[in-house]
């Protein structure tokens, strides 16, 4: 699994022109899947985005977590983390999960992240 995390006041996902989720304060993570991952990516992923110290506190200093500022995160699947660009001009996806066995694994996340207390928001797999 890759796990490519933004800090974030706010942020959505936007369908055709119309708001499809949102949260405030926490992280936006696009997700990528590889098609060797397990449960247990899914619970390490899970524990590193809750506990990950990237939120300031009040000296400035990167000292905080998710669940100290009591933030949300903003799940997304972006396959195309596993894009390998080394050779030619289009990307190889070999790595990455097929779509049934990245959906479960998704859904599993977001279970596991919720079952820290974290409310999750997402967009469509």
């Amino acid at each position: 699994m890759r796990a490519l995390i933004q800090r974030a006041k706010s942020g959505s996902v936007s369908l055709g022109g119309t708001v499809y989720s949102s949260i405030g304060e926490g992280l936006i993570v696009f997700l990528g899947v590889a098609k060797d991952d397990t449960p247990e990516d899914v619970n390490y992923i899970a524990n590193k985005l809750v506990h990950l110290r990237i939120f300031s506190d009040e000296n400035e200093k990167l000292n905080l977590s998710l669940l100290d500022v009591s933030g949300q995160i903003l799940l997304v699947s972006q396959f195309t983390l596993y894009g390998d660009c080394r050779r030619g001009l289009r990307p190889s996806f070999d790595e990455s999960a097929r779509p049934d066995q990245a959906k479960g694994l998704y859904e599993a996340l977001i279970e596991a992240v919720r079952s820290y207390g974290v409310q999750v928001k997402t967009g469509v797999f």
